[in-house]
């Protein structure tokens, strides 16, 4: 018998009304998408990352500081 466990209490799934099982649903699917959109923002920050980098590198070299600020 699968169970759930929610401030330390347990629950059988098998007899948790359909309107609970579709909240577990919609949270289940919740937990994947965050995972699913914070895998993409890592992609995405590691993207920036290199266009940063190629923009360094096709500058043309002027005195002053290396930081960039985009604005």
């Amino acid at each position: 018998m699968p169970t759930l466990k929610i401030n330390n209490k347990e629950y059988d799934l098998d007899t948790l009304s359909d309107e609970c099982k579709a909240q577990l649903a919609s949270i289940q699917f919740v937990e994947q998408e965050l995972v699913r959109l914070q895998a993409k923002a890592a992609a995405l920050q590691t993207a920036k990352a290199a266009y940063l980098q190629a923009l360094k590198n096709s500058l043309p070299v002027v005195g002053g500081s290396d930081t960039i600020k985009l604005s």
